[in-house]
């Protein structure tokens, strides 16, 4: 596989006495500087498709929807998403998990302009989002089902992609200051624009909340005062790039943060496995950074489009618990990729890809003694896609991929994705049918808790089918799809007293997703969307925890005057099945709960504008997961300047 790899940075290098002046095909990978076109997505076979040729299900979000509703984390981004279920610890900042179509959380794949930002440091490999801030977004798509065989390990739910903003165009600058309930401030600065070949963007962003009470008071010991938790999250992004050449160009992205989180932690009592929450806050640190850089070159008069990549990523996460010490958990990845696109003929596409890894771990904690660990898993793959597109209105991708992985071998994933537009009738049909996979976390196999170096990856085979339908042209527009998927060979702690990790769990999920969209009048829009999940354990039969069988969403835009904009989202989530806090009860039925969002902007000049929402308006008392509250109603409001 590394010489795939190294013959590729040779044709690269090699063929650069051969440029033609070529149209660019578009960047390979899944950086697309000026890719704005929210019909349009990249997901689903790493090349810009017409969302309505694809027979994945893809939700987009782009940057103008992010301001619209005034999102300011990406759980927020995704709580509305169709077959996607958020579960967060509390306020801003909170650890967030995700249920795709009700596979584990830690079986979505979580991209950011081509970055995998996965924690190869925690436990089992599942990503918190809580910490992503969404001022230089662009857009983020939510692909459903098993992609391994274009993604890999991690991607049995599915596949978040992120793309940040582009510079082009003169030098601007925008910038935004609020503030609000509980102590909430925010801050955010960006400057961007193109000076001839080369583009640049710079992004920074503070985020403070002091006041989110989060323990419920019932659960404090007698005379135990309640401590608010707090968060602090600073952000700064770039990207850059350089035309070279009318077909050769250079980028380079960049993340960092630094969230500090001050929560309460629980007492743990060895001898009786329960807990409760302490009178004293623990301090979580957590400290990321990941950058790629790439080289993208276009030949044959833009029949050949290839990338050439290179990512790092490190995550430190430290605690500071004054009920079990201090902790410090870091994880690195290495990875090494490039992407080449082939236009075999009209309407006929070859994709081929190959990407080397590394993944390695360092901890080192004092839970009542001191204990170090350094491992590390190398991952070697390559795939192939063929993408098919008809004049009769067929589309098809069919692919293929293998890992090699250093530990346990190889594995081959698959996936098939027809989908048939009838422009007629303005329906469409669809249907897919993949295998994905999850190998197993480094603490999973090396951990002083439970670790098996014998562990085998998790597996998923999964399907589905539907239709959509334009009823009046592109104004109204419903659609239908079902979904199943088998999840086998899954990661569970094994009997005491070892308690050591095991392939023996298997899962079953199924459900219906369906959606209207509504276009009322020139300013006004509705959107609602309806998911429904059967989740069950393939041993027990018993509902999956924490993955509600119905959710919906409602939402409203409406451009009310030429300079006033407003947003309603109503969110209901359906009871589920979870635990309490410390699971000494390990099963219990929640209620189900409705809340409200409300969000306006006014222009006051082409310069300046002024906003405000209100958060949870129905003002719901809800814990989510069970012994943690979710934020009661709040309102926050700024200014906003574009120059």
């Amino acid at each position: 596989m590394k010489s795939v790899l190294f013959s590729s940075a040779a044709l690269i290098v090699h063929t650069l006495p051969l440029w033609t002046a070529a149209p660019a095909f578009a960047q390979s990978q899944l950086t697309y500087p000026h890719l704005d076109d929210e019909d349009v997505v990249v997901s689903a076979t790493r090349l810009p498709t017409p969302l309505a040729n694809v027979a994945s299900s893809v939700t987009v979000i782009t940057a103008a929807d992010i301001e619209k509703r005034q999102d300011r984390s990406l759980p927020d981004v995704l709580r509305e998403v169709p077959g996607l279920d958020l579960v967060q610890t509390g306020g801003p900042g909170g650890q967030t998990a995700i249920f795709m179509r009700g596979s584990n959380s830690n079986h979505t794949k979580v991209m950011v302009d081509g970055i995998d930002i996965g924690d190869p440091s925690t436990p089992t490999g599942a990503i918190d989002i809580s910490k992503f801030l969404t001022g230089d977004i662009a857009r983020v798509e939510v692909l459903r089902g098993p992609q391994g065989a274009l993604y890999g390990s991690d991607a049995i739910g599915g596949v978040i992609n992120i793309t940040t903003q582009s510079g082009n165009g003169p030098l601007s600058f925008r910038g935004s200051v609020e503030g609000g309930s509980f102590e909430t401030s925010n801050q955010f600065a960006t400057l961007s624009g193109q000076e001839g070949d080369f583009h640049y963007r710079a992004t920074a962003q503070y985020f403070h909340s002091g006041g989110t009470p989060v323990t419920p008071l019932n659960l404090l010991p007698a005379g135990v005062a309640r401590n608010d938790d707090a968060y602090d999250n600073v952000t700064a992004s770039t990207k850059l790039g350089y035309d070279i050449a009318d077909n050769f160009d250079i980028g380079l992205t960049a993340r960092y943060y630094n969230s500090i989180g001050r929560i309460t932690g629980d007492s743990f009592n060895p001898v009786t496995f329960a807990s409760t929450p302490s009178a004293k806050q623990t301090r979580v640190t957590n400290l990321n950074y990941e950058t790629r850089g790439t080289a993208h070159l276009v030949l044959w008069d833009g029949r050949f489009d290839q990338t050439l990549g290179f990512a790092y990523g490190s995550n430190i996460l430290a605690t500071q618990d004054p009920n079990n010490g201090a902790g410090r958990t870091s994880g690195d990845r290495v990875k090494l990729d490039w992407q080449g696109n082939v236009k075999l003929a009209e309407g006929e596409t070859l994709v081929l890809g190959a990407e080397t890894a590394r993944d390695a771990l360092h901890r080192g904690f004092s839970f009542g003694f001191p204990t170090t660990l350094a491992q590390g898993i190398t991952t070697n793959a390559g795939y192939a896609e063929v993408l098919t597109d008809l004049p009769i209105g067929f589309h098809n991708s069919f692919s293929v991929r293998d890992d090699d992985n250093s530990r346990f071998g190889n594995r081959v994933t698959w996936r098939m994705a027809p989908s048939w537009v009838i422009e007629s009738t303005g329906t469409t049909l669809r249907a897919s049918a993949g295998s994905g996979f999850k190998a197993p976390a480094l603490q999973q196999l090396f951990g002083p808790f439970g670790g098996n170096a014998a562990l085998k990856p998790e597996s998923s085979v999964g399907y589905e089918a539907g239709i959509d339908q334009k009823i009046l042209g592109d104004d109204l527009v419903g659609g239908v799809t079902w979904f199943h998927n088998d999840i086998r060979n899954l990661i569970t702690s094994g009997p005491a007293p070892t308690f050591q990790n095991i392939n023996i769990g298997k899962a079953r999920t199924q459900g219906v997703e369906a959606y209207v969209a509504w276009k009322a009048l020139e300013s006004l829009t509705f959107r609602a969307d309806y998911t429904y999940t059967d989740s069950l354990d393939g041993t027990t039969r018993a509902a999956l925890l924490r993955r509600p069988r119905h959710k919906a969403s409602l939402g409203a835009d409406w451009q009310a005057l030429d300079d006033l904009q407003l947003n309603a989202t109503v969110l209901y989530v359906g009871p589920q099945i979870d635990g309490n806090r410390d699971f000494s009860v390990p099963r219990l039925k929640t209620a189900d709960t409705v809340t409200l969002d409300l969000a306006a902007s006014y222009k006051l000049t082409d310069t300046w504008s002024l906003f405000g929402r209100i958060e949870n308006a129905t003002d719901t008392d809800y814990q989510s997961p069970v012994g943690f509250l979710r934020p009661r109603a709040g309102a926050y409001g700024g200014i906003k300047v574009n120059l």
